[in-house]
């Protein structure tokens, strides 16, 4: 009897404790999307209501270098960022009443907004032509390949509106550094909906990167310089890797230059989610650093896509982002009064901004919350909080010591 009532008892506490694993999942998923909603908002409905340019202000920074242009396309700059990051979210089907109540808001206004920033007639036509549009066509292109799903429910003049921007774009020649994955990612976008693609740009950008400009231990130069920056993570690693996937798809190529990238990619991760303190705070290190949780782009792809390395478990990785994410969006004065993202890392911080820097730039914020994308069942939600490096080595636990990538070719 005594046995059977130790069993019941122990039983009951192993159900208490996995209710209370979930329940921290849950919340830990319900504060990313409550992140997620008030940075993207303000974006998304405006842009569906036609409304972006009118109520969006738009900060430069001090050392602005293009006033004119820059605030011209401060706008398709927050839209096409903000649009990466929630694509994998927009995917995703199910969940709670309430996040799926909240998908179908932001997928009704993005189809809206894309309708809206490509078509000449509208108050809120976006700007296509100039370097800095490239850029920022190639943000909105990753995230039409993150989520089919928008595409497949454009109207046919929003499709033939988009593909008209994206063909504009090609007038632009890129910088000799990471821009040219940005004309990549327009040609994997054209590729992956089968409307006629320039394998030679893709071709140019996977080459140079894979072939002439990775240096070592994770890492890749912009160029024929190397940075000690987070470019590695805002841009080059997570490009990469969402363009070598849609033409591995479509064209059955680039398979070891793709098995490279992964490898590459997974000891960079390994070294983003040391960079986390135990306190969410990172150091502050190259240009760019006022696009906030975006400097994690990189790992949250990772993550997204479930190819962490054996050495990071997604719960580790789940508390390491949440830590971050909550050091620097959740900092006070991160919003203006309207809710509009002010320029900084922790808070206001106009000293932060680069010459090219305006209000829409902060939004690359958003590619943070690419797991969300994941469904609140799987392994990165719903398993039991862990520490990460930081946590576990300046409180005294054993750790594996770090190694750097020997690349196998």
């Amino acid at each position: 009897m005594k046995k059977s009532i130790l069993k019941f008892i122990l039983f009951a506490g192993l159900l208490i404790c996995a209710d209370a694993y979930a329940q921290k999942a849950v919340t830990t998923r319900q504060q990313w999307l409550n992140y997620l909603d008030k940075v993207a908002r303000p974006v998304m409905m405006n842009l569906a209501a036609d409304k972006l340019k009118a109520n969006m202000p738009v900060e430069l920074s001090e050392r602005i270098d293009n006033k004119e242009g820059r605030s011209k396309v401060a706008y398709l700059e927050a839209f096409g960022r903000t649009l990466s990051g929630i694509a994998p979210w927009l995917q995703l089907e199910g969940g709670n009443s309430a996040e799926i109540k909240l998908r179908q808001q932001y997928r009704a206004w993005a189809l809206k907004g894309i309708a809206n920033a490509v078509n000449p007639g509208a108050k809120d036509y976006l700007e296509w032509n100039g370097g800095q549009p490239l850029v920022d066509a190639s943000f909105m292109a990753i995230g039409l390949i993150r989520c089919p799903w928008l595409w497949e429910h454009l109207d046919d003049k929003a499709k033939k509106d988009v593909v008209a921007a994206m063909q504009t774009t090609r007038k632009t020649v890129p910088v000799y550094s990471n821009w040219i994955l940005f004309t990549a990612a327009i040609e994997a976008f054209f590729d992956k909906y089968d409307l006629g693609y320039d394998p030679v740009r893709i071709e140019y950008s996977i080459r140079e990167f894979t072939q002439h400009w990775y240096v070592g231990d994770g890492l890749f130069s912009d160029g024929m310089e190397f940075h000690l920056d987070y470019y590695n993570s805002i841009v080059i690693q997570p490009y990469l890797s969402d363009i070598l996937d849609v033409v591995a798809e479509k064209q059955k190529k680039y398979s070891n230059e793709r098995s490279m990238v992964k490898q590459i990619g997974q000891r960079y991760a390994q070294i983003l989610e040391r960079f986390i303190n135990t306190d969410g705070t990172y150091p502050i290190t190259g240009r760019s650093i006022a696009y906030r949780s975006g400097v994690f782009h990189h790992l949250a792809n990772v993550a997204l896509k479930k190819q962490l390395p054996e050495s990071l478990t997604p719960a580790q990785v789940r508390e390491a982002l949440t830590a971050m994410i909550n050091k620097t969006v959740g900092a006070p004065n991160t919003f203006n009064d309207k809710g509009w993202l002010n320029i900084g890392l922790y808070g206001k911080q106009p000293g932060l901004a680069e010459q090219y820097i305006t209000t829409g730039s902060l939004y690359l914020c958003t590619d943070a919350f690419l797991p969300l994308g994941l469904p609140e069942t799987d392994e990165f939600w719903s398993a039991a909080p862990e520490p990460w490096t930081a946590v576990k080595v300046w409180s005294g636990k054993d750790v594996a010591a770090d190694h750097a990538l020997d690349l196998k070719k």
